[in-house]
């Protein structure tokens, strides 16, 4: 009797302990995915909204200033559009605004698409030689869509058609430098990772000598995995200066 009583009290003791550890651990692993799905995206929306403040760029005319500046609807053009050259990785050159993403901020566009010092950090990032904003071949970028600050997040709701504004900011005052650029939704695919010739000059067809001035999205897919990647193609509608004004897209909202 007293050597079951001390059996027992050994196994409710290592029950116990056992329990212990797994509430612990449960805490812990509520605690990461406070910090994962929702403070990364609190502190990412922060330094995100931070580094666009800081891009040194020229304001864009406003109605109370438009009789001195210009237009306050700038004038799609459709001649050859000035491009800037590719930056060093890191750098912040431009940004990006979705109007089908009502409510949704001004997203940075970085050189690079290394995520911890550019996808986590800062924003949207751009693919390494592939065409810059305006050029000929494909302009192609990449985010997160969970987490840190989520730019892409709502990448499913694009349709065809949809505006994709692109302004570039250096402060060189070199070519390219505060333009718009508004690319249109052509076609949204699914790939698996391994399928990179989406980011190919002319999307689908490495080695073609590209014609067009196009953009691809990239970001994972399904949500919360990385199995597969969900891409959107568009290609460029017009280009204009910022000096001239806003684009009709960032002012009506989605079409």
């Amino acid at each position: 009797m007293v050597r079951r009583s001390r059996t027992s009290r050994a196994v409710y003791g290592v029950v116990g302990v056992v329990g212990e550890l797994l509430i612990t651990l449960g805490v812990l692993l509520l605690a990461f995915l406070v910090w994962q799905l929702w403070w990364t995206d609190v502190e990412g929306n922060r330094a995100q909204a931070e580094v666009v403040r800081e891009l040194p760029r020229m304001p864009v005319p406003t109605p109370t200033a438009s009789q001195d500046t210009g237009p306050l609807v700038a004038t799609p053009r459709h001649d050859e559009p000035p491009v800037m050259a590719e930056p060093d990785f890191a750098t912040t050159f431009a940004t990006m605004q979705v109007p089908r993403w009502d409510g949704e901020p001004e997203r940075p566009i970085s050189e690079g698409t290394d995520k911890a010092e550019i996808l986590d950090k800062l924003g949207v990032g751009h693919y390494v030689g592939t065409a810059m904003p305006g050029d000929l071949g494909n302009f192609a970028v990449a985010a997160h869509r969970t987490t840190y600050a989520k730019p892409f997040n709502r990448i499913e709701e694009l349709k065809a058609g949809d505006a994709l504004v692109v302004r570039t900011a250096t402060g060189d005052g070199g070519p390219g430098t505060d333009t718009w650029y508004v690319y249109r939704v052509t076609s949204t695919q699914v790939v698996v990772p391994s399928q990179v010739e989406v980011i190919a000059p002319v999307p689908g067809e490495p080695g073609a000598e590209p014609t067009e001035r196009v953009i691809t999205m990239t970001t994972c897919h399904p949500m919360y995995s990385a199995r597969e990647r969900y891409v959107v193609h568009g290609v460029l509608d017009y280009w204009a200066p910022v000096a001239d004004g806003t684009p009709a897209e960032l002012l009506e909202g989605a079409s």
